[in-house]
């Protein structure tokens, strides 16, 4: 039988990319989101996955039909940019929201089936910036460090219940993503670079991969018997963190510094 990949966030982008991937790979795709539509083989289910409840009711519905899940994908997300001093608190509190919260309650509501078959895969999208901050973009970087660290942890709970959890961490790709952040020029007046860091890292986005390069990865790490923790969207990207780990963190730091 085909499996069954649920994707929240698929209606542009990376995850529009992914869902498009799998469905022609043969496998059924269900895509959660506030404002999708079901097209070319993949069925939409609309959901906020800043609600539970939400959240909890599209799964319910996506499991009447196919009674299994196979593969989680958590990829619903968005950024807001500007200096951490000025950024109001509630906006940071809806960047986590959205990112970090929104990956937990998908990842609640679906692991009880996951366990009850004794198998399933975990797969979020993360970010380079996870593992390198970028400057105007604190919480966007926070948010998806996050990430990372409760895959880890995740990784080890479900061991021993055939449940499989990994990251996919882009680099620059070239998305809508860019065109909905949340920018904000508050305190422009003392961070006087805030603007132009922000337009040069956007530059870098716009110029970046395709979308469609990261739905490759993520098929790859679908599918692949027993995937890394961490894969790293882009060669030049992998040459990036392997230096972050290899260098002293405060040269590293200074280095990204330097081009923002």
């Amino acid at each position: 039988m085909n499996k069954t990949l649920l994707i929240t966030g698929g209606s542009s982008g990376i995850g529009l990319a992914t869902a498009m991937l799998f469905t022609a790979k043969g496998w059924r795709v269900y895509e959660l989101s506030r404002h999708g539509e079901s097209h070319d083989g993949i069925t939409h289910v609309d959901c906020d996955v800043t609600s539970p409840e939400s959240v909890r009711q599209a799964v319910a519905e996506v499991l009447r039909q196919t009674h299994e899940i196979d593969v989680l994908i958590s990829n619903a997300g968005y950024g807001i940019s500007g200096a951490v001093e000025f950024t109001k608190l509630d906006d940071a509190k809806r960047q986590m929201d959205v990112n970090f919260f929104g990956a937990l309650n998908i990842t609640q509501a679906v692991l009880p089936s996951m366990r009850e078959r004794g198998e399933g895969r975990i797969l979020y999208t993360s970010s380079v910036a996870a593992v390198l901050p970028v400057p105007y973009q604190a919480f966007y970087s926070a948010s998806k460090a996050a990430i990372n660290a409760m895959a880890l942890a995740l990784a080890n709970e479900l061991r021993g219940f055939n449940i499989r959890v990994a990251c996919l961490m882009p680099g620059d790709v070239a998305t809508g993503f860019t065109a909905a952040r949340d920018k904000s020029d508050r305190g422009v007046e003392v961070y006087q670079n805030v603007t132009k860091a922000v337009s040069a890292m956007e530059k870098d986005e716009q110029n970046g991969m395709r979308p469609e390069q990261m739905a490759a990865i993520y098929y790859k790490m679908a599918t692949r018997r027993n995937p890394a923790p961490y894969y790293i969207g882009g060669g030049v990207y992998k040459i990036f963190c392997l230096l972050n780990r290899l260098l002293p963190t405060r040269f590293v730091n200074w280095i990204e510094g330097l081009m923002y």
